[in-house]
This record gives structure tokens, sequence and C-alpha cells, in this order.
């Protein structure tokens, strides 16, 4: 009976843990890599801002200085994400690269996060891919 009880704690507690590496909460390394995003409660839905800058690179213009006017610490670059359906949530992203804003879905998958920007519908969006920072 032990056994049992200590094999169901067990599994409960990876169980748990495998949740809470599929959550968006935490920070997140920018496919470009020139921006760490903390995404965290804000009122009843979950934010991001940048809380770390490493560069104005942008990887989308060949690795050559952005446009863009430099990141800075605390600007909210994610707005508004709710939980929308199995292991997704759908919310705002702020693109620097381009001064606009999208609809976007969020998808956290332990260590990668897949977000999908996109105008109108989501099949109209391109993935991007960020990071769990260390």
């Amino acid at each position: 009976m032990k056994t049992l009880l200590a094999g169901l704690a067990l599994a409960l507690a990876v169980a748990g843990a495998a949740c809470a590496a599929d959550r968006p909460e935490g920070r997140w390394v920018s496919q470009t890599g020139n921006v760490v995003v903390e995404v965290a409660p804000c009122g009843p839905a979950l934010c991001g801002a940048v809380v770390r800058v490493m560069g104005n690179v942008s990887m989308e213009a060949g690795g050559h200085m952005s446009s863009a006017p430099p990141a800075r610490i605390g600007e909210r670059l994610m707005t508004g994400f709710t939980p929308s359906g199995a292991g997704q949530w759908t919310g705002k992203l702020f693109n620097r690269e381009n001064g606009h804003t999208y609809d976007c879905v969020i998808t956290p998958h332990g260590r990668t996060m897949t977000l999908r920007p996109y105008i109108v519908l989501p099949w109209f969006g391109r993935d991007v891919v960020w990071t769990r920072a260390a």
C-alpha cells in the first residue's frame, strides 16, 4: 500500500511539473535573441514586457542592425493573453520591427513557446519560436 501511495504521489508531482512547464509564465528569449520578455499576470490576463535587452539585431533582415527603435526595459510586447484552448493562449503581440500589433496565439512546449501572430485568421500567420531563458 505504501508503494502504491508513493507511486501515485510521484506521478502527481511529475504531472504538476509538466503542466507548469507548459504554461507561458516566465522569462523567454525572443527568436532573434535580442530581448528577454517576462510573461506574467496583469489583471485577469497575461502580459509580457522586456526585462533584458541583448542587442538590436534583426535576424529577418539578415542579421543586420534593425531600423526599429532600440528595445526598452519595461516595454510591453504582449497584452491580454487568456486561455483559448488546450494549452493555448490568445492575445495581442507588438512587433517592434514594424511597429504593428497583431492578434496572436501562443503555445508553450516546455523549453520553447510558439507564437503565431496573424491578421484576420491564424492560418495567415507565421510561427515564431521563443526559448525559455535560463
